[in-house]
């Protein structure tokens, strides 16, 4: 008969709050895996393309990786979607082999704009967080 050993286990706490990964986000690094080894990402990179090639210092890996990973979560609003990454964008973005988010963050700041008078959020991009547009509630 077999026995199971006894070990010790060793619980820290810390009073600082740490976020937990978003529960879709080992869904979206199986997924990032499939389309690097299939190649997928390098033909999206090399053969997909706009108008404008580049938007600032993104290109349209950054977009196509932030709409499959929106995709994915199931998350009922961009905003919502954005939030739950917030914490964990940089690891995200390295997914797909990037360094940086297109779309930092939502920013509430410009409370003096007609549109967030109205309730509306504005959508910030890019490193000069120029308002690129707004969402009702």
């Amino acid at each position: 008969m077999t026995s199971i050993a006894y070990s010790s286990a060793s619980i820290q706490t810390s009073a600082h709050s740490v976020p937990s990964t978003p529960c879709w986000f080992g869904e979206v690094t199986l997924m990032a895996h499939h389309l690097k080894r299939q190649g997928t990402l390098a033909a999206i990179e090399e053969q997909v393309r706009f108008a404008r090639r580049r938007f600032g210092r993104y290109e349209v890996i950054d977009f196509v990786a932030v709409l499959f990973g929106y995709a994915i979560s199931g998350e009922r609003t961009l905003e919502a979607f954005y939030e739950g990454l917030l914490p964990w964008a940089s690891a995200f973005m390295a997914l797909f082999g990037r360094d940086r988010s297109p779309a930092h963050a939502l920013s509430e700041r410009s409370a003096g704009s007609p549109s967030a008078q109205r309730g509306a959020k504005s959508w910030v991009m890019g490193p000069t967080r120029k308002s690129v547009g707004c969402l009702r509630r």
